[in-house]
């Protein structure tokens, strides 16, 4: 298995992986058709075995700081993507792509690492394993049929289906009783 940068090239394998990845996480349904491009730089890694994608990793810099990332007050790096195909999990490619993560972004004059993930409690054991601290979190709900917020004005010309919204409150067991469908996003951050 290799550890490499992305290349255009990589696009339709790196959206497979992704895709198959999520499939079993909270963020299922956050299905992309396209891998993200971003705004400043970024790290963009990729883990290949006998020619395929297995993993990836995607990081975009602060430029300056909080451009990107939520929580400090210096330059760090949102991981926005990582991720193994479920055919080469539990082999620590995950952790090869972080470990490489963390080298270049050091080289950059990174200081640390932001990521932020929901609640699968396996995917949060693995940011602790790898001595990232948990720092904050919110409630992510998702809303269908009676549970959206009615619509003031002529109901023949606008029906609200589907809605989401984040909650930042204290009361997060109440929402939680509330709502069918509701993740705790978390932030876990690691200084580097």
């Amino acid at each position: 298995m290799e550890i490499r940068h992305y290349k255009p090239s990589d696009e339709k394998d790196w959206v497979r992986c992704r895709a198959l990845s999520f499939l079993e996480t909270a963020y299922f349904d956050n299905v992309l058709r396209e891998k993200e491009h971003y705004e400043n730089p970024s790290i963009e890694l990729v883990a290949v075995s006998e020619g395929k994608i297995v993993g990836i990793l995607d990081a975009e810099c602060d430029t300056t700081e909080n451009r990107v990332c939520t929580g400090k007050k210096e330059k760090g790096a949102m991981i926005w993507h990582i991720a193994v195909h479920p055919d080469f999990q539990r082999k620590t490619i995950g952790e090869k792509l972080l470990k490489e993560l963390e080298k270049i972004a050091a080289q950059k004059q990174v200081m640390y690492l932001e990521a932020w993930t929901r609640d699968d409690q396996w995917v949060r054991a693995w940011y602790e394993k790898n001595h990232f601290k948990l720092v904050s979190s919110y409630l992510h709900i998702f809303m269908e049929g009676n549970e959206l917020p009615k619509i003031e004005g002529n109901k023949s010309e606008m029906q609200l289906v589907q809605g989401w919204a984040h909650y930042t409150g204290e009361n997060k067991e109440a929402v939680k009783e509330k709502f069918k469908r509701v993740h705790e996003c978390v932030c876990y951050t690691k200084v580097l």
